[in-house]
């Protein structure tokens, strides 16, 4: 399970280092790629491949823009010795990425996030707004 929230920065070549615990999470391999909200979903393998079967086991006419959206920038990412991984310029640019980020743990997947964008994210959701959706699921 990927949960905490790390800031961190990327460097001038667009690597951020990925923490120790997130990198514990998602294995020695995995896979990043346009998310919701202006943000990079970062998915372990093994999530991966379940997220895909699901987008491509829906008929082609409602699929094909999922996966256009999703596969066409993915990239698989490879941590190095130091734990940090290449954002390629076009997700860089797609989450709005300069210099200050934000990696939070979002369950099955880790989210990358531009830091004042996550700020006004993360307020947009309050406790209240949170109780009335955990309410909708049972809670």
């Amino acid at each position: 399970m990927l949960i905490g929230e790390y800031e961190h920065s990327l460097d001038p070549k667009g690597r951020i280092i990925v923490p120790q615990k997130m990198r514990d999470a998602l294995g020695d391999q995995f896979v990043i790629t346009k998310g919701l909200d202006d943000c990079l979903f970062v998915y372990p393998m093994n999530e991966w491949v379940k997220f895909e079967e699901r987008i491509n086991g829906m008929p082609l006419t409602q699929a094909k823009g999922l996966q256009r959206f999703f596969f066409s920038r993915a990239c698989e990412a490879l941590p190095d010795k130091q734990g940090r991984v290449l954002i390629p310029q076009e997700l860089r640019d797609y989450a709005g990425l300069t210099k200050d980020v934000v990696i939070i743990g979002a369950s099955v997947r880790a989210e990358i996030w531009d830091k004042a964008r996550w700020e006004r994210e993360n307020q947009e959701m309050s406790s209240q707004e949170a109780q009335l959706l955990l309410e909708k699921l049972g809670f």
